[in-house]
């Protein structure tokens, strides 16, 4: 595998008037082509943040973030979001939701409307396609919003807590949806959750970000087969792992 973002002694520093906050500081880390990366960590430890870097959506303070060995410096479809709240457009339906993107680019309509059609039966919405987002639940909105996200062929999916606002049952099954794509059409994803479960179900390498200002503490490759068993041996003991050291390094964060 190659290296396709690189952050480099990343510091992130927000002023409002003579009040600043640096959210992360040294912070250093590879992604590979096709891989699953999770950024894992607990509230305000710039998980966000870094995501919003990564996709040119802020600038960093000091350091870079490359894309492909150039720097990033404004957002791009080669990288494409996911956020927790699912912004659709109400009065479009689902199949021009999803391609909307190529749509605005003026692509071709029916190549367009084919790779369109291929995200929507990959995510289980297929019969959904000429129905408006007012009439869909909570899960079936995130899932048109990954299809539009995959259907811009960007090369680096960026999913920041998309399952964070779901119930349980829902969030489950669409971890397994995600599992599911990834498998079916590998491309990078850089995904932020605070749950350390989803995160060891889905990665293939986790990174811990703790401490105040942030920065990569510990690294985790997953080497459990797909698609993972969340009662295992294996599984569980993993999960308490990390468990463990999070609630270590969340006192010594307290203790700052």
């Amino acid at each position: 595998m190659s290296s396709i973002i690189e952050v480099k002694d990343v510091k992130k520093t927000f002023k409002n008037g003579k009040i600043s906050k640096t959210v992360l500081e040294h912070l250093n880390l590879t992604v590979e082509r096709n891989e699953f990366v999770v950024l894992f960590g607990l509230a305000e430890s710039g998980k966000t943040t870094l995501l919003n870097l990564m996709a040119g959506l802020e600038p960093v303070t000091e350091g870079e973030i490359l894309f492909e060995g150039k720097p990033i410096y404004e957002p791009s479809p080669e990288r494409g979001m996911v956020y927790q709240n699912i912004a659709l457009f109400p009065w479009l339906t689902v199949m021009k939701n999803v391609e909307f993107g190529p749509a605005v680019r003026h692509e071709n309509r029916k190549e367009r409307r084919e790779r369109a059609q291929y995200y929507i039966d990959l995510v289980g919405l297929q019969g959904f396609e000429n129905t408006f987002p007012v009439k869909l639940s909570g899960g079936m909105k995130q899932r048109v919003g990954i299809a539009r996200a995959y259907c811009n062929n960007p090369k680096v999916i960026l999913m920041d807590e998309p399952f964070g606002h779901l119930d349980a049952q829902t969030r489950y099954m669409m971890e397994e949806q995600i599992e599911g794509i990834y498998s079916k059409d590998k491309r990078t994803v850089i995904f932020v959750t605070n749950n350390v479960e989803e995160a060891v179900f889905l990665a293939d390498r986790i990174l811990l970000l703790a401490d105040k200002p942030s920065h990569v503490v510990k690294e985790y490759r997953i080497d459990l087969p797909r698609p993972r068993n969340l009662i295992s041996k294996e599984f569980l003991a993993l999960r308490k792992e990390i468990t463990d050291f999070m609630e270590g390094t969340k006192v010594n964060d307290d203790e700052r």
